[in-house]
Order: structure tokens, then sequence, then C-alpha cells
């Protein structure tokens, strides 16, 4: 029996209501697109964008530039902001770099990171935004605003980076330090980015229609690819340790005491650094013009006390040419509270913000008593006197003199670090520890009875360090204030460290970022696996969907069986669909004559 009129029409009629709802779907996709263009490139309306067909580039030679530069923008932004993430254990000698220039305190080092931070993360979102759009097949269109930013992002990371490196170019060797501990999850990161972009690389490669396109782009993509997979062959971290190989934790030198939380090189500052736990103290001693060794690391006065006020005139005098009369007039901690450094006021109890207003400068004798009293280890640095001054000559003997006669503590204590007369040392006072910064062959050390290296975290290798050990010559590193290098220090096997965060430092139980070789293989391998297997899919999955795209041959132009060829098909049904009398409505549409139409097939009697 043939089919009733009604029967065809609830059939074409489910049919159309099958193709509406993929229609809708299809439409409901559109704000997420018109949301991409529109925070890119200021195009909000459906009529403002163009769909890349397939075969064609995804945009002109205009935005094809601003989406190179974007993406140079973004490297350099990021290789900067890492960067200088990374020094932040140096921001306390930047920004006193920039009070000696310019006369104020301010926090550049920390100002400097926001504005980094905040660049790249505008640049970065703006690539996202552009993959996006390549993902969902629309022609790139960037605003002028943005490339604007673009260019300011672009030239500041320029201009930083070249600056930064001219002043501190040792900061490139910390850059490379940190590589040590976190190489293992940048490659993780690194592999992760590049599975991602492999949707917008896939998808752009199925759609080309030029196969030196496609050979370009596949071989960029897998010359990187591979890169990545293969990178952990050639990656050192000292962090990555056999079970039961880490030594014990390296011993904490309180630089200039516990600057972080007392006036530098103050009696406060070294009791706060006794109290959190370090094994050692470190200073800068200077002789007054009378003979008196004080602690003072700056030339002059300047920047540590109130000098401006009590001798307005000697303000960039040399500190070595006031008497210890004029320098006990002065207080040294009015400038730790006012300027906070550190950033660490708030944490100060209203009694410590109290007593460290009111420190004074501190004399050899007095820090020397200090350390004794809790056997704790000094060393200091020695500044010599300039010319015309009285104890020019008779610097060291002085100092020694302190050393033996003024004071209660062991010798055993000090950690002798001035390279100047050490045989008249070693004769005057032989029990002290003889220290060097001179990283020079086993011989010439033990030759002057040097026990300990002191050396910049810069100069860190494990391989070094464990030639001195064996030699009997423990290693000190300074000044090491950040976990992070703490831990390759501690991993490297360095026996001590001079920092400024020992309250930071002494609750690491274990270094950072440990692993053993194992862990470090699985992660590497189950990584580049599951990438490799990601990205396959990808591909496929890409292959699959865009094969009934239009395929362009000159000016003909051919649709292969798929499922974009069928959705087309379908939307051709709904016109023709549309067009059927449906008893009881009333037609109320216009025909389009671009679109194809399916007529009813009237099937026979049987």
């Amino acid at each position: 029996m043939g089919r009733s009129p009604s029967t065809l029409t609830k059939l074409k009629l489910g049919k159309l209501k099958v193709v509406r709802r993929q229609l809708l779907q299809r439409y409901e996709h559109q704000p997420f697109i018109s949301c991409l263009a529109g925070l890119y490139g200021c195009q909000w309306k459906r009529y403002q964008r163009a769909r890349v067909q397939p075969g064609e580039c995804c945009c002109n030679k205009l935005e094809c530039s601003s989406f190179g530069i974007l993406i140079v923008t973004f490297c350099l932004s990021l290789v900067f902001l890492y960067f200088w993430s990374e020094a932040q254990n140096d921001y306390n000698d930047f920004d006193w770099f920039n009070y000696d220039k310019l006369g104020y305190w301010f926090p550049w080092s920390v100002v400097l990171l926001v504005v980094a931070a905040v660049l790249f993360t505008y640049v970065a979102l703006l690539l996202v935004l552009a993959i996006c759009l390549l993902s969902e097949g629309q022609r790139l269109y960037l605003h002028w605003s943005h490339k604007i930013g673009i260019l300011v992002t672009l030239v500041f990371s320029i201009v930083a980076i070249t600056v930064l490196s001219d002043l501190w170019s040792k900061e490139w060797t910390t850059l490379l330090l940190s590589f040590q501990v976190t190489a293992p999850y940048l490659h993780l990161g690194g592999v992760t980015a590049v599975t991602v972009l492999s949707w917008p690389i896939a998808l752009h490669f199925c759609r080309m229609n030029k196969k030196v396109r496609q050979v370009l782009i596949m071989g960029v993509y897998l010359m990187v690819l591979f890169t990545l997979y293969l990178v952990p062959l050639g990656m050192y971290s000292p962090c990555i340790k056999e079970k039961g190989t880490l030594g014990p934790p390296p011993a904490l030198i309180g630089h200039r005491g516990a600057p972080m939380l007392a006036p530098e090189n103050t009696k406060m500052s070294f009791a706060k650094a006794i109290e959190f736990g370090g094994e050692g103290l470190e200073t800068d001693v200077t002789i007054s013009y009378d003979g008196v060794p004080f602690l003072m690391h700056d030339q002059n006065l300047k920047r540590t006390t109130n000098v401006h006020k009590v001798f307005p005139n000697r303000t960039r005098e040399l500190a070595s040419m006031f008497t210890l009369g004029e320098l006990e007039t002065l207080n040294a901690g009015e400038w730790f509270i006012s300027g906070d450094p550190f950033g660490t006021k708030a944490s100060l109890t209203v009694k410590d913000r109290v007593s460290a207003k009111n420190q004074s400068i501190m004399n050899l004798s007095d820090f020397l008593n200090q350390a004794a009293t809790h056997r704790k280890l000094v060393m200091f640095n020695l500044c010599r006197p300039p010319q015309h001054h009285p104890y020019r000559d008779s610097w060291i003997k002085r100092t020694l003199e302190v050393i033996r006669n003024e004071s209660s503590i062991d010798p055993s204590l000090v950690l002798w670090l001035p390279n100047v007369e050490r045989s008249l040392v070693q004769d005057l006072i032989p029990g002290m520890q003889q220290t060097s910064e001179e990283q020079a062959s086993i011989e010439k050390l033990q030759e002057n009875n040097i026990v300990k290296l002191n050396l910049h975290y810069s100069q860190m290798s494990a391989k070094q360090i464990r030639k001195y050990a064996a030699a009997n010559i423990t290693t000190n590193l300074y000044v090491i204030s950040q976990p992070w290098l703490y831990s390759l220090a501690w991993c490297a096997g360095a026996h001590s460290v001079t920092t400024n965060a020992v309250q930071i430092l002494k609750n690491l139980s274990r270094p950072l970022f440990l692993m053993t070789p194992h862990e470090y293989n699985l992660m590497w391998i189950l990584s580049d696996v599951v990438s490799a297997v990601l990205i396959v899919v990808v591909f496929v999955f890409h292959w699959w969907r865009e094969r009934g795209l239009p395929c362009f041959s000159g000016s003909r132009q051919t649709h292969e069986n798929g499922p974009y060829s069928k959705f087309r098909t379908e939307l051709s049904d709904v016109w023709s669909i549309s067009s059927v009398d449906v008893p009881g409505e009333v037609r109320s549409f216009h025909t389009t004559p671009n679109l194809s139409t399916i007529s009813e097939v009237h099937e026979p009697p049987v």
C-alpha cells in the first residue's frame, strides 16, 4: 500500500525537527565566536566576520605580520617575566642600587615584576584568542588598539632585557641555575602547550590544498614537537637523586643578621637570626677615625642612619671618617621602619617595631661577644680605611686586637675572610678558620691553610663542591634567600649558605623539586606518550571531519561525501520540507532560488 500524504508529511516534519536541532546547535555556537572575534578584533557582528574557506590562508599579509609579531612579543615577554621572577633573590640589591642613583627608596623591583606580569598576561590572552579563532576557522583581524598594546609590550620587553643584561648580567647565570630545578616542569608545560596547539594546526593542515604548505607546517610542528620530546635526554639537575643520597641541609649564616626582621647590622638583627636558628652571623666591618672597628656595609652612612639630620653636611662622607662618639649619636633603625625595604614591617609586633626604631650602630667587640654567648660562627668583610686615615696601615692588627683582647669569642668560631696578611693573622691568632673567596686549586688553598670557600651562588657547582669536600674544604654560598635556590644548594651539597631569610629557609624540611630518577623518567615518558596519542587523535579527527569539505581545483568546486556534505544536504531539506503543504497551516515563507529543493517521490501503489 502507498503512504498517505499525511504520513509522508509527518515523516518529513520529523526530519525537519532533527535538522532544525542541528542548525540550532550550530547557531548557538555563534555567541562563542562573536565573543572571540569581539575581544580580538572588535568584530561583534556576524556580518563583520568571514570564515576561512578550505585551502585559503587564515589572514591577509598585514594580519599575518601582526600575528607573527604577537608570537614574538609573547615569547620575549615570557622570557623577561621568567627571568625577573627568578631574580627575586637579588631584588634588594636592585632596589638599593636605584636608591643610590635616585636618592630615595622605592620598591622598583616589585613594580617591574607587576608590570611584566600584566603585559605578559595581556599578550597571552590575545594569543589564546587568536588560536581559538583559528580553531574555529575564522579569519584573523586584530584591532588597532591591540596592535599598539603589542608594540608597547614588545618595546618594554626588549628594553628591559637589554638594560638588565647590561647592569645585572650575572642574573642570566641565575636563570640557568633555575633550569636545574624547574626544567622537568617547564618540559611538561611545553609538551602540554604544543599538544593543545595540535588542534588549530591539524585543522588548517587538513584544509590546505597545497602540498608545500602542508609539508612546511608539519615540518616545523614536528621539529618543535620532537625537540621537546627529546630535551630531557640532555637535562641535568642535582635535585634528581636516588633515595638516601641527599646530604644534610646547609647551615644558615645570617647575612647582616636577619635584615628582613630588623635593621641590618644591629644587635636586634643578630638576635633575630639567632632566635630563628641561624648557625652563624655575617657582617661588614669598618674602622672609625679613632680606631674602633664598627659594623657598616656601605661606604657612607646615608642609607642606614639619620646622618642627614644629625650631620646634614656630611651625608656623603665616608663612614670611616667619623669617630665612635659621633657614630653613637646616630639612629640606625628609623630607616628600616619608614622604608620597609623587604615589605615585612606588617609582620612585626608593636614591641619589635619600637625596638627596631631605636637601634644604634654596633661595634665589633659587642658583635663578637653576642655571637660568643650563643656559640655562633662569625664571618665578616673588612673594609680598609682610605688614604690619610690614622689606621690606614694598621687596620688588620687593630681588628685582631679586638678579636683577641676585647672579646670573649673562641677563635675557632671566627671565619677569617680578608685575603691580606694571612701569615700574620695565623701567627697572632692561629685558631681561626681561614676562609677564601677565590676558587683556586686545592694545592694552593691547602698551602694557605684554607678550610672554607665563600663563593657567590652563581658559582655553584655540585662537581666542584664534591671535589673540595674530598680535600676537607667546605663551601659557603652567598647570598641565598629564595627557597628554590636554597633547595638547589642543598642538592648540590653546599655546607652552608649566607641568607637574608633565616626565618624562611629554616622551615624547609626537604628540597623543593626533589625526585628520584625513576620518578623523573616516569613523568617524562608518560607525558610524551600521552601527548603523542592525543596529537594523533586530533589529526585523525580533523581528517575525518574535514574530508567532506569543498575541495577547490582551479575554479571548479566539488563536494565529497562526508559529514559536512551531509549537513549541507540536510540544510537543503529544510527548505524543501518547508515547501510541503501541511493541512490546516498556511505557507508564509519566501522561496530562495539559490537553494536546491527535494521533490516528493510518490511510491507506486502496490
